[in-house]
């Protein structure tokens, strides 16, 4: 928290997540061209940015591209604001989620545990369910295989999808399809990846939702800060979050 809540003291490295919140995924070069200092100027915040995990870079062919990581915002609200705001405020920090032009969305996330208890937290049904709006997972998890996710309280399943890479504990490659309202019905599928990294006593976690559409309806991938805070937060502490999205189908 503490080098989150330092990145975010400085003015610039505020404008440089405004800029990835506009237009998510630039490169270095298209972010200096914002800002009247030098190329290796701006490259410094952004690395103070990566440093805190509130960006994420990716190689993409010969690019490097910035993507913006809610993740940690997130985390502060849980910790800072929601005990002490309404619980519907908790809707408000959703930083990442209106944006209009969607691609890939990219979520990293480090967490105090093993990578073989973090692969079970994704893949049982009922740890999942403690962290996912109260909606679990179900499959062989083998490559090829299907899964469904469903929840006691919903009358039909609420997605489902393929599992396209079953390689435990590191990666997870999953076809999407969500069936949890009209307005995402007819988005078609897009990819989710989960990707396991140890770290010292802690895994990297990183999500990235790819393959939307552009101008995908938010609900697609909005929710993955609550998700991963919630997964988090139930990983090191056994204690469950609280917020509504958290309680949607619990």
């Amino acid at each position: 928290m503490d080098a989150v809540f330092r990145a975010l003291a400085d003015p610039t490295r505020r404008s440089l997540l405004d800029e990835l919140f506009r237009e998510d995924g630039q490169t270095l070069n298209a972010l200096a061209e914002r800002f009247e200092m030098t190329r290796f100027g701006v490259m410094k915040h952004l690395k103070q940015l990566e440093e805190a995990g509130l960006v994420v870079a990716r190689r993409r062919g010969r690019e490097k591209l910035h993507f913006l990581n809610p993740v940690p915002i997130r985390l502060v609200h849980d910790r800072w604001v929601s005990k002490y705001a309404e619980p519907w405020a908790a809707a408000l920090s959703g930083l990442k989620s209106t944006l209009e032009s969607p691609m890939e969305k990219i979520f990293e996330i480090y967490i105090r545990t093993t990578p073989e208890r973090l692969w079970e937290a994704i893949t049982d049904p009922e740890i999942r369910s403690k962290y996912n709006f109260g909606v679990g997972v179900t499959s062989d998890w083998t490559p090829g295989s299907p899964y469904e996710m469903s929840s006691p309280r919903a009358d039909a399943p609420l997605g489902e999808g393929e599992n396209l890479e079953v390689d435990p504990p590191r990666r997870l490659v999953q076809s999407m399809i969500a069936l949890w309202s009209d307005d995402v019905k007819n988005e078609g599928t897009s990819r989710v990846t989960w990707e396991i990294e140890p770290v010292g006593d802690s895994c990297r976690l990183t999500v990235t939702h790819d393959q939307l559409r552009e101008g995908a309806n938010e609900e697609l991938y909005g929710g993955w800060p609550m998700i991963l805070s919630g997964l988090k937060t139930w990983l090191e502490t056994g204690e469950l979050l609280t917020t509504p999205g958290s309680l949607l189908y619990s």
